[in-house]
């Protein structure tokens, strides 16, 4: 059942909430600048319509093999499917909202 804000909101019509999972190696510049970004397009352009999940493999390197990672920082969109694996530090905003097929807010008139 949905908060009476939700509808109060014009939320009716929401896409499905992204589902994300971002990998990391350790509290470097390269994992901060990525947790930093995707926190800022999740926010920015999907109005907190997502879920994050940051996964340090140094704390649990059996997930880098079971996924198959081959660098790092890397970010999977797991829902709304299909699928998407975008490979860096998420800075360029462009690239990361095509990948992932994120439609953003640039669609109801406003730009980022």
């Amino acid at each position: 059942m949905k908060e009476p804000s939700d509808e109060d909101n014009g939320t009716a019509s929401t896409p499905e909430k992204y589902m994300l999972q971002l990998f990391i190696n350790g509290a470097t510049l390269r994992s901060h600048n990525a947790i930093t970004n995707i926190k800022a397009i999740g926010e920015n352009e999907l109005a907190g319509n997502y879920e994050l999940e940051v996964v340090d493999i140094h704390q649990k390197p059996e997930l880098a093999a079971q996924i198959e990672l081959i660098a790092l920082p890397t970010l999977i969109k797991n829902f709304p499917l299909p699928m998407r694996r975008l490979i860096g530090d998420l800075s360029d905003k462009k690239k990361v909202l095509a990948i992932l097929d994120i439609n953003t807010q640039s669609e109801t008139g406003q730009r980022s």
